[in-house]
Parts: C-alpha cells; sequence; structure tokens
C-alpha cells in the first residue's frame, strides 16, 4: 500500500461554470438589449485540485460532473492540468452555472443557478467508492458540504476519513445559496474533524462577526481543528497552529480579478505540506517553519491567479520563472 505521505491528495467538491458578463456583440442590433457572457471552469473544490496539480501534487478529484455541455468542459479542463478524475460519478443532473459581475477592484459578486444540479446529489454509495483508495489528505468543503441532500453523506465521510489522512476543510462560505447561520450551526462539528481549516476574511465575517483572526482561531481550536488559516486579501494571511501565531504578507500583484485565489491559495499551502512529507494524519511532524513556508507559497500562487483572467493557476515551472 502506498505510504500516507506519497499517496494523492483527494479534493471533494463542485465544480461551477463561471459566466463572466462581457460586453455585447457589435452585431447586436440598435435597441436590442444584449448580453455577453464568457463561461470558464470554475468552482472552489475544482480549482484547488487544478492548482494542485499544476503544482505537481499528485491529486484525485472526487465529484459528480454531468454530462451536460459545462460538464464536458470540466472534464477536458481538469483532465489536461493532470487532475485523476478516476472517481468521478458520471450524473445525469445538469451543472452548476454561477454568472460573475465584476466590480472595479476585480471582486466577483454571484449569481447562481445551482437548484436540483449535479455537485449536491452524493449518496453513501457513490462517496464510499469514491474515496475507497489511499490518499494522504482530503480537502472539502463549500457548497458541496452544506447543501442537501449530497452535504450530510459528505459530512459523514470525513469521521471514516479522518482514521486514514490529514483532514482539510475551506467552508467557502456562499450567503445567495446557504445561510451562514446553516454554516454557523455545523462548523464546531467540521472543526472536529477538521485537522486544517481555511477561511477567507469574508467567510470569518459571516462565521464569527466583529471577532478578531486571533479570537475566531481560539475558537477553532477549541472545537479540535490544530492548523487555522484566514486569508486576509492583499493585507496576506493569519494563521495559528495550537495557538502558535503568524502572519505571512501578500507579495504585490497588478490585480485583474480575484476569482479563484483563495482556492488557489490552499493548493499551495497543501503542496507545501505534501512535499515535506507531513500529511497523512494529525499534522505531527509540522512546525511554525513548515506553516510558514506553505503560506509563503499559497501566496506566491493566489499572486499569480490574480495576475490573470478567472481561476488559471500556475503550472510550477511558471510559478518558478
Amino acid at each position: 500500500m502506498t505510504a500516507p505521505s506519497a499517496a494523492p491528495v483527494a479534493v471533494l467538491g463542485e465544480c461551477v461554470a463561471d459566466a463572466f458578463v462581457t460586453p455585447a456583440p457589435a452585431s447586436t442590433p440598435p435597441g436590442t438589449a444584449a448580453l455577453g457572457l464568457e463561461a470558464l471552469p470554475g468552482g472552489g473544490p475544482a480549482n484547488t485540485a487544478v492548482a494542485l496539480s499544476r503544482l505537481g501534487t499528485p491529486t484525485r478529484f472526487l465529484a459528480r460532473l454531468s454530462a451536460d455541455v459545462f460538464g464536458r468542459l470540466f472534464r477536458e479542463h481538469l483532465d489536461k492540468s493532470g487532475v485523476d478524475l478516476g472517481a468521478t460519478v458520471t450524473a445525469r443532473e445538469s451543472s452548476t452555472l454561477a454568472v460573475a459581475d465584476l466590480d472595479d477592484e476585480g471582486r466577483a459578486d454571484y449569481s447562481f443557478y445551482a437548484e436540483g444540479a449535479a455537485d449536491w446529489q452524493w449518496t453513501p454509495e457513490e462517496l464510499a467508492e469514491a474515496a475507497r483508495a489511499p490518499v494522504s489528505c482530503l480537502h472539502t468543503g463549500s457548497l458541496a458540504l452544506v447543501r442537501p441532500p449530497g452535504g450530510a453523506h459528505v459530512e459523514d465521510l470525513l469521521a471514516d476519513v479522518r482514521q486514514r489522512a490529514t483532514v482539510s476543510l475551506d467552508p467557502n462560505v456562499r450567503p445567495l445559496l446557504v445561510d451562514p447561520a446553516d454554516y454557523r450551526a455545523r462548523l464546531p462539528h467540521w472543526c472536529a474533524a477538521a485537522d486544517i481549516l481555511r477561511l477567507s476574511d469574508d467567510d470569518l465575517a459571516h462565521l464569527r462577526p466583529g471577532e478578531t483572526p486571533e479570537a475566531a482561531a481560539d475558537f477553532f481550536h477549541g472545537h479540535g481543528t490544530r492548523l487555522v488559516v484566514i486569508t486576509l486579501g492583499a493585507e496576506g494571511v493569519f494563521a495559528s497552529l495550537d495557538g502558535k501565531r503568524l502572519r505571512v504578507p501578500a507579495p504585490r500583484v497588478d490585480v485583474v480579478d480575484t476569482v479563484g485565489a483563495g482556492d488557489s491559495f490552499m493548493a499551495g499551502f497543501l503542496h507545501a505540506l505534501h512535499r515535506d512529507g507531513v500529511l497523512g494524519g494529525r499534522l505531527d511532524g509540522l512546525g511554525t517553519d513548515g506553516v510558514e513556508a506553505a503560506l509563503a507559497l499559497g501566496t506566491r500562487v493566489a499572486a499569480a491567479v490574480c495576475a490573470v483572467r478567472g481561476a488559471n493557476p500556475p503550472w510550477q515551472h511558471e510559478l518558478e520563472a
């Protein structure tokens, strides 16, 4: 059997077609209302899987992929990035669509079309089969963890996987689709299952309103999570390992948009931990130096994504250049 630290990282969650609003075609007849859309493959977990694989970490994606036009786009994108799709389920339901309207700072405001989509329909049998092979780490979260009917089954899977691998979780709160109160109600349970918890500053505002990163980290530690990571946009990233605090600045970058930045940060972070051989259990071999190095790599990957349109993470050779 493959040693835990050398086994792939598994990422479980949704694929989303990110449709960006673009100028209407020049051929639009005068007086006609028209809206241009550019659809790109996205979704938080899928972005993380792509970025991990491009960095050189063996990555397995656990997902329900539709057979529709967007599902075919997802498969091609993931496959070309080297992601192992052997554990995916071919689903009859439609793909999830998110229409992104970008503000002047590149932040995306989303409208979601997700009711009854393939991503949320996991059964316990599908999950057991998808997660059967050895992995060093299972990274999950986002909507697939919280939307019914499959979210409860994904949550149940964490306890099983925790017996044999590190568990990493990113809530990625989407208040337009799920009431943040639902996330808050489940958060202590997730913390008991997760070795690593990553949040954005927006997530923190929804989940622990008014709290500092330090106070929030203490809350998460108290419920069982050893390593808390909170990304703070241009202000860099905060982390707490068993109460030992670290901060790493963000690289300077000309931002095109921030789509996929947090997902790609997490890929860089997990890539560093996998490279250093600390995944596979409860992070017992991890110290603050290792956390700091992983944070630094994560911020570099996130900055590279902010410099291009959409969630298009760099390959390892591009990051080195």
